[in-house]
């Protein structure tokens, strides 16, 4: 994987915004929305359903051996509040060297909410440094049946501009690919995606 943020995060995808139809007749796994109805600031809101039971997946979101089966190749927790999960995407590289990434740990509820805010290092784009304390990614877990949870994401703080507008394809489908490692990791044992 490239040491980039936005080289990893770098595909094309369709911008979906309230109130539009998927550009796809497909059926997909994960549903991502950008609500823009604030004239000040947008949501992205992803969600998908897992068929497993809300213990694997909160596992898979705040242990160190989980975050690795999905999210990156390494990973350093410390989960308590106010703790941090740093990780890095290149498989060569090692945790606080610059391709690291630094999620602050807010507030959780054990297997119901957890919220995280972004460290904006360098592998970010500059004009987000000045966001940073704006920006937050709220994630919910809901168990709908034994071994079936639903997965609620909410990215808050982009501001609706155009800068902001054109990231969104970007975190849409890097997020969207995080997603699709972590439902075959929990489905099948093993991420769709190898470092």
């Amino acid at each position: 994987m490239k040491n980039n943020l936005l080289e990893v995060l770098l595909f094309s995808f369709p911008l979906l915004l309230v109130g539009q139809m998927p550009l796809s007749s497909e059926e997909k796994r994960i549903t991502s929305v950008v609500d823009s109805s604030d004239a000040r600031n947008m949501v992205l809101k992803q969600h998908f359903v897992v068929h497993k039971g809300v213990d694997a997946v909160w596992q898979a979101y705040t242990t160190k051996e989980g975050w690795e089966s999905w999210a990156t190749p390494l990973a350093e927790m410390d989960f308590k509040l106010n703790g941090t999960i740093r990780s890095n995407y290149n498989k060569d590289g090692k945790i606080g060297d610059d391709a690291s990434i630094t999620l602050h740990i807010i507030n959780y509820v054990p297997k119901r909410m957890l919220t995280l805010q972004a460290e904006i290092s360098k592998n970010f784009p500059s004009f987000m440094k000045e966001d940073e304390k704006d920006l937050y990614n709220m994630i919910l877990f809901e168990e709908i049946a034994p071994n079936k949870t639903k997965v609620i994401s909410y990215g808050i703080g982009y501001k609706h501009d155009e800068k902001y507008m054109s990231l969104m394809k970007f975190f849409i489908q890097g997020n969207e690919q995080s997603y699709l490692n972590l439902i075959s990791y929990l489905e099948t044992g093993t991420a769709s995606v190898k470092y």
